[in-house]
């Protein structure tokens, strides 16, 4: 159990794993080193092209240095904004080192999150170096297939519509009850307010009867 665990978490990941389709999402993508002997020198992060995203923003981190790729757009994705024909289709962090036993995390905002896909892939490299020089690079672009899970599986982002708060038994139950208080009031005030007006008319009465 504790190698699959420690194999699981040695994936490059985003978290949270799960967003609001339409909508806008600040996203980490969590780096592990792996390897023993060799840190992580740079990371390469693919963005669909299938469902290009109209802005990506990157939280800059400390020691490391960030490129952005930006492509041309064969279909314009319409915002509320107006036609968007260019996207970010490849972020690049490098400069900084991700030692062994450690992980990194960058910081990304994308938006607006696609609305006609249950889910995003974004295929990823992560080059390792060595002492010597000698460089590793590990594809993590598999796109599962299937119940089977693949050894190198790609990043990815569900898209998933959240469900609107449903009103609890109790507050309506407590409404109700509130109601039935108001409603028993009510009665009281008009029976009690029947009782002083047929005092009044009796006290009338009685002073205008004619002593004999």
């Amino acid at each position: 159990m504790t190698a699959l665990a420690s194999a699981a978490f040695a994936h490059v990941t985003i978290s949270p794993n799960t967003a609001e389709p339409g909508g806008y999402g600040a996203v980490t993508v969590r780096v592990p080193n792996e390897k023993p002997d060799a840190d992580t020198t740079k990371v390469e992060l693919f963005l669909p092209s299938d469902h290009p995203i109209a802005s990506v923003l990157v939280q800059p981190t400390p020691g490391w240095k960030v490129e952005t790729t930006v492509d041309r757009l064969e279909q314009p994705i319409k915002t509320g904004k107006g036609e968007v024909t260019e996207a970010v289709t490849k972020i690049v962090w490098s400069g900084g080192k991700i030692a062994p036993r450690q992980f990194q995390q960058f910081g990304v905002s994308l938006g607006p999150l696609p609305t006609d896909t249950p889910k995003l892939y974004f295929k990823a490299l992560q080059t390792y170096t060595d002492e010597s020089g000698k460089t590793d690079v590990v594809r993590w672009i598999d796109i599962p297939s299937g119940t089977e899970k693949p050894e190198h599986p790609a990043p990815s982002l569900s898209l998933v519509k959240q469900a609107a708060p449903a009103t609890t038994p109790a507050a309506a139950s407590t409404g109700t009850e509130d109601e039935g208080g108001s409603t028993a009031s009510t009665v009281l005030g008009a029976a009690a307010l029947l009782v002083a007006l047929v005092a009044l008319a009796t006290g009338v009465f009685a002073r205008r009867r004619p002593s004999r």
